[in-house]
């Protein structure tokens, strides 16, 4: 389906600009909201639109030359920076020096490059590299001049995944998962003989292996074993000679215990669970004694970060509704000091941690509504942070791009709502404009206030766009994220027709002139709201979504199989809501037309879904089109097929909602 849970948790302008833009008391109320339940519900009436006689369309090759960077990892001696980012138009490794200048590319390959981690001798780069984005990996080694490449694991069955040098180099902690399996293992690879041993042997299909830590003696790992659904998982120490096992966090009923980083002087673990309410909060585990001491109780998802080499600090986030600000903890004090950084999604950014070698720098990643994703360094000392990597091109001015607004809404049963709104530039409240709704994937994921290139695109062509957080959605509690269970495409679809109405109520849009698109799992959310609330809508883009749970189940990713079960039930005892929650059934109501765009070689929402509602729709006699992109996966990574997906949609919207030829 659309994205199983990731583990450890899942992608500026200053506040005073945000908050000239989001004119309204509701709306400043709502950035000041200390938990979800205070949320004060937006008027849309005080959504304005500004006025900028400098804006226009924004080219699309322009947002997608745009770079998209990510994954650093500091050299040993903490003087370069390894990353990944697709300056060329594909995703490979790149390396900096970190005290700044112009990057250079260690690699060139057509398939994407991730998970960049250095020996520690300093003399070999690990990454991972999959085959047209079939997501099943291999490991590949680089020197780190770029002169030398192998292929370390050469297994076209085994997709072999988030690579962790032992502190000696002798052998690396590695994720192993047979293709045909959907339970995921920590493996160790010998790097001399280039052999792998499993260290864990899972033989439940839904439980997952994740986040291997290493101690500093290379004779423990600290990991990760999770549900595919997200919601239990335990903290194990592994004996790495014997692969003996021991629960750190043993507990009843679900609840989640991830962990984060180990201590160096391997006494502490810092980990996230949702043990308070269901709300995820940071926590410290005392490894002899397995006692809990809690270092946030919030409401909003705080997530924990990692250990300073010299253990005088750590680090977490707080995304609170979508925005997420970073946090340094003296460990002798116990003082938590926020990290001064622009409104939007601030977090720490290293492979396998945000601090360098020396521990007085962090690399951090940021990004905003109208700023893409950078790499900066941040001086413990001095509490001055500098941008290490540039991805925006010149002529995307930020001031250009129409910023995103958070509001709230009520749905159908009360519940409140928090959505990214995007407003355009010199509009009339005249209710003529045409609005956008754009579903989020997951549905366990959230739409966050970062650099969204299909709301720009779309926002700087006169087009209003609301990006809701529906139920099923992360960062508001469990209580929240499993409200859609058993119900995919009922009360999370509400959620998504009263944004529609919120676009309305604001006086800018046309109610008849109302558009959705979104891929994985909003893909799905398209095609199913045009089938079972045909009235809503005048017209769709799916990009890679479900039509048929069933047919779903038959096709994808095997561990994707145990997450879909894990919010629909079993497919054979619960059939009636795979039935139930599945577009096929409602495409004969569908009125608005619909773009299909689809990745040949998705793993997770496979072509075959794509094609069988281009064949329904087709035969139903309604409006629908489809292109397919044979050299790609879940997700677009090369550049051509990013720009071409995004003006495909434009055009379609654009003839079919403002009537253009």
């Amino acid at each position: 389906m659309a994205t199983a849970t990731t583990f450890p948790p899942i992608i500026f302008r200053t506040v005073l600009r945000t908050l000239l833009l989001c004119c309204g008391l509701a709306t400043l109320l709502a950035a000041n909201a200390t938990a979800p339940d205070e949320r004060q519900i937006t008027d849309p009436k005080s959504i304005v639109s500004a006025t900028n006689p400098a804006a226009g369309p924004v080219l699309i090759p322009q947002l997608y030359y745009t770079r998209n960077t990510f994954g650093p990892a500091w050299s040993p001696d903490g003087r370069e920076v390894v990353f990944t980012t697709n300056l060329t138009g594909r995703a490979n490794l790149w390396k900096v020096s970190a005290s700044g200048g112009w990057p250079i590319q260690l690699l060139q390959s057509d398939d994407r490059q991730s998970g960049a981690v250095w020996s520690p001798d300093g003399k070999w780069i690990v990454f991972e590299q999959d085959v047209a984005g079939g997501e099943i990996y291999d490991l590949f080694a680089v020197s780190s001049d770029g002169g030398e490449l192998i292929n370390i694991t050469n297994t076209p069955e085994v997709s072999e995944r988030d690579a962790r040098w032992s502190p000696d180099g002798s052998a690396l902690a590695i994720s192993y998962r047979p293709k045909t399996a959907s339970a995921i293992d920590v493996a160790i690879l010998d790097w001399k003989t280039k052999k792998v041993r499993n260290l864990t042997n899972e033989q439940d299909k839904n439980r997952l292996w994740y986040s291997a830590l290493w101690s500093a003696d290379g004779k423990t790992i600290y990991a990760g074993r999770a549900n595919a659904g997200g919601t239990d998982s335990d903290v194990y120490r592994i004996d790495v000679a014997t692969g003996k096992l021991e629960n750190l966090t043993p507990h009843p009923g679900d609840i989640l215990y991830i962990p984060s980083s180990v201590s160096p002087d391997e006494r502490s673990l810092l980990i996230t669970s949702d043990e308070k309410g269901g709300y995820q909060n940071v926590a410290l585990v005392d490894i002899a004694s397995k006692q809990r001491t809690w270092v946030t109780d919030l409401k909003w998802e705080a997530s924990a970060g990692d250990f300073s080499p010299d253990g005088k600090t750590f680090t977490y986030t707080v995304n609170a509704d979508g925005r997420t600000d970073v946090y340094m903890v003296d460990r002798a004090s116990g003082q938590g000091t926020k990290l001064v950084f622009a409104v939007g999604i601030n977090s720490p950014a290293g492979t396998p941690t945000s601090y360098s070698p020396s521990a007085d720098r962090l690399l951090l990643s940021h990004q905003s509504s109208t700023e893409p994703d950078d790499i900066w360094v941040y001086d413990v000392s001095t509490r001055q942070s500098r941008q290490l990597t540039f991805s925006s091109i010149a002529s995307l001015n930020p001031s250009r791009l129409p910023a995103s607004q958070l509001v709230h809404y009520q749905t159908f049963d009360g519940k409140t709502i928090s959505a990214f709104l995007w407003v355009p530039f010199n509009l009339k409240r005249d209710g003529s404009n045409p609005g956008i709704v754009l579903p989020h994937g997951g549905p366990t994921g959230q739409t966050v206030d970062s650099f969204n290139k299909a709301a720009a695109a779309l926002a700087s062509r006169g087009y209003v766009c609301i990006a809701p957080n529906v139920r099923g959605s992360t960062g508001y509690g469990m209580e929240f994220q499993r409200a859609n269970y058993k119900d995919l495409g009922g009360g999370d679809l509400q959620d998504e027709v009263y944004g529609a109405r919120f676009l309305t109520a604001t006086g800018y849009v046309d109610a008849k002139k109302i558009g959705i698109t979104g891929g994985s799992y909003g893909g799905y959310m398209a095609m199913i709201a045009i089938g079972r609330t045909p009235d809503v809508w005048a017209a769709a883009v799916e990009l890679f979504g479900i039509t048929d749970w069933l047919t779903e189940q038959e096709h994808e990713e095997p561990t994707l199989q145990q997450y879909d079960q894990s919010i629909l039930g079993d497919p054979v005892k619960d059939r009636k809501s795979y039935e139930d929650a599945s577009p096929l059934k409602y495409f004969k109501d569908a009125k608005a037309p619909l773009l299909i765009l689809q990745g040949a070689n998705d793993v997770r929402d496979p072509k075959e879904e794509a094609e069988q509602a281009e064949t329904i729709l087709k035969k139903e006699g309604k409006v629908v089109q489809a292109h397919y992109y044979g050299d790609e996966g879940h997700g677009f990574a090369k550049r051509e097929n990013q720009i071409d997906a995004m003006q495909r949609t434009v055009d379609w919207f654009d003839r079919y909602l403002k009537n253009k030829p």
